[in-house]
């Protein structure tokens, strides 16, 4: 039960966190700086696929060693985990498109260690109530 709940925890933290940033940046941070790269339509088969696989990495790496290091470890790992993930999309855009902004790159770094850090700590919290 505790790996439902703090599955279930991740993905609620994280999923409001990214449709917050995503809802504001998409329209006002990177359409203006990509342009033509960004896709018409959202795609929602890739995305739930992401997100799947993103939990269980959050959940596996940054929960998990939370509930016997603490909170604080939980933010820790995820601040890792996020900064590391979002720097192997961005960093690899930056080196293989013609057009990617060093800009987004580094917002997307720091964004990524935040929200992740953060539904990590949320998970982690809800992982302890349940476990006693």
């Amino acid at each position: 039960m505790t790996w439902i709940v703090a599955y279930i925890a991740a993905a609620t933290a994280f999923g409001v966190l990214d449709a917050l940033w995503l809802g504001w940046a998409g329209p006002n941070f990177y359409r203006p700086q990509l342009g033509e790269l960004l896709a018409t339509n959202f795609r929602m088969g890739p995305a739930l696929v992401f997100y799947a696989a993103y939990i269980a990495g959050m959940v596996w790496f940054a929960v998990r060693p939370g509930l016997t290091g603490g909170v604080g470890t939980a933010a820790l790992n995820g601040a890792l985990l996020g900064a590391l993930c979002y720097a192997t999309y961005d960093l690899t855009n930056q080196a293989t498109l013609r057009q990617w902004s060093t800009t987004i790159t580094v917002v997307d770094i720091i964004w990524g260690a935040f929200a992740t850090a953060l539904a990590a700590s949320v998970a982690t919290l809800a992982a302890q109530r349940v476990s006693g």
